[in-house]
C-alpha cells in the first residue's frame, strides 16, 4: 500500500467517477484503475463493486474510507501548517513590552503588521522592562521591548529608539507658556518622578544636582503615561518619554523639550535560543514603521 494507491482511492470515493478522479489526479483513468485494485488486492477486500461499467463503493470500502480521508486531513493541515511556516514562520507570534510603548504605539505596529498578515495571531502583553528581559530570555515571548535599565546579558538585542524627554504640564501652569524647560524651572515644583531605577529619572537627578536645584516630589510610578494622566489632573509636572504621551496634548496636557536633553532610549528583545523567523522580522518592520510615522507630539529625535 502506498500514498498514490490511497490517493486514488479517495479521489474515486469524493468525485464518483474514475474519469473524474483521473483529472483530479492528472493521470490517465487506467492508472487511476491499476491502482484501485493493487489497493484491494493489499488490504484482501473489494472496495467497490463493478456495476453497469460503475464502481460501487463496498460497505468495507465505505468503512475504509472514512480511516483514508480522515488521514488526508491530518496531510491538508501539515500542508497549510508549512505554508504558514513558509510564509511568516509561524502562525501565531508573542510580543511582550513596557508600559511606555505598550499603549501607543505597540498597537500601531500591531496594526501596521496585521494589514500584511491577518491570519497571524498576535498575543501582546505589558509588563516591567525587567519581566519583558527574563520572558523573553525563558522563550515564552518571541519578541520583548524594555528600557535600557534592563540588564541585556542571554538575549539577543538592538538598540529600538532613543527620544528626547518632554515635560508633561498641567494646562495653565506657569510654565505651560515657556517654549522649553530646563532645571531651574523644576525647583521647588511639585514634581512626578519615574520609579527609582529609572536610568531617565536617575539622568534629571544628576542634571538637578549640577544645577543646585531641588523639585518637590509628590508621586512616582514606572509609567510616563501615567505620569502624563497625573499631570493632566494636576498633580504636577513631570518628564516622560514622548512615546508614550500620545493623545494626550488633545486632552489639554501641555508637553515641552527639556534641556539639556534627557534620553529615553528603549531595545528589541530577540529570544537566544532560535533565528528570527519571518514573521518576527515582519513585526520589528511594523515597530520601526509605527515610530518613524507615529504622531508629532513635539520636536524630538530618534538616534
Amino acid at each position: 500500500m502506498n500514498p498514490r494507491q490511497l490517493e486514488a482511492f479517495r479521489a474515486v470515493m469524493i468525485s464518483g467517477t474514475v474519469s473524474r478522479a483521473a483529472e483530479l489526479m492528472g493521470i490517465t483513468q487506467p492508472a487511476v484503475s491499476r491502482s484501485i485494485a493493487e489497493l484491494e488486492s493489499f488490504v484482501g477486500f473489494s472496495l467497490f463493486d463493478r456495476i453497469k461499467g460503475r464502481l460501487v463503493p463496498t460497505p468495507e470500502g465505505q468503512l475504509f474510507f472514512r480511516d483514508v480521508d480522515a488521514s488526508f486531513v491530518g496531510l491538508d493541515r501539515l500542508r497549510a501548517s508549512a505554508a504558514r511556516i513558509r510564509d511568516f514562520g509561524s502562525g501565531s507570534l508573542k510580543v511582550a513590552s513596557l508600559a511606555a510603548l505598550g499603549s501607543t504605539l505597540l498597537p500601531r505596529a500591531t496594526k501596521l503588521f496585521r494589514d500584511q498578515h491577518p491570519s497571524v495571531t498576535v498575543t501582546l502583553t505589558v509588563m516591567s522592562s525587567s519581566a519583558v528581559r527574563n520572558h523573553v530570555a525563558d522563550g515564552q515571548y518571541d519578541l520583548g521591548l524594555a528600557a535600557d535599565e534592563v540588564d541585556l546579558s542571554g538575549v539577543e538585542h538592538q538598540l529600538f529608539s532613543s527620544v528626547a524627554a518632554v515635560c508633561a504640564i498641567p494646562g495653565g501652569h506657569p510654565l505651560a507658556d515657556r517654549k522649553t524647560i530646563g532645571p531651574a524651572d523644576l525647583d521647588g515644583v511639585d514634581y512626578i518622578a519615574l520609579s527609582p531605577e529609572d536610568r531617565a529619572r536617575l539622568r534629571l537627578h544628576q542634571i538637578c544636582e549640577q544645577a543646585g536645584v531641588a523639585p518637590r516630589l509628590v508621586a512616582e510610578t514606572p509609567n510616563s503615561a501615567t505620569v502624563c494622566a497625573l499631570a493632566l489632573e494636576g498633580v504636577g509636572i513631570g518628564i516622560v518619554n514622548p512615546l508614550a504621551a500620545d493623545g494626550f496634548p488633545q486632552r489639554g496636557l501641555v508637553l515641552r523639550p527639556f534641556k539639556p536633553e534627557v534620553p529615553f532610549r528603549s531595545h528589541l528583545l530577540f529570544r537566544p535560543d532560535i533565528q528570527k523567523g519571518r514573521i518576527v522580522r515582519a513585526f520589528v518592520a511594523a515597530l520601526f514603521k509605527a515610530r518613524n510615522t507615529r504622531p508629532a507630539l513635539i520636536r524630538d529625535s530618534h538616534r
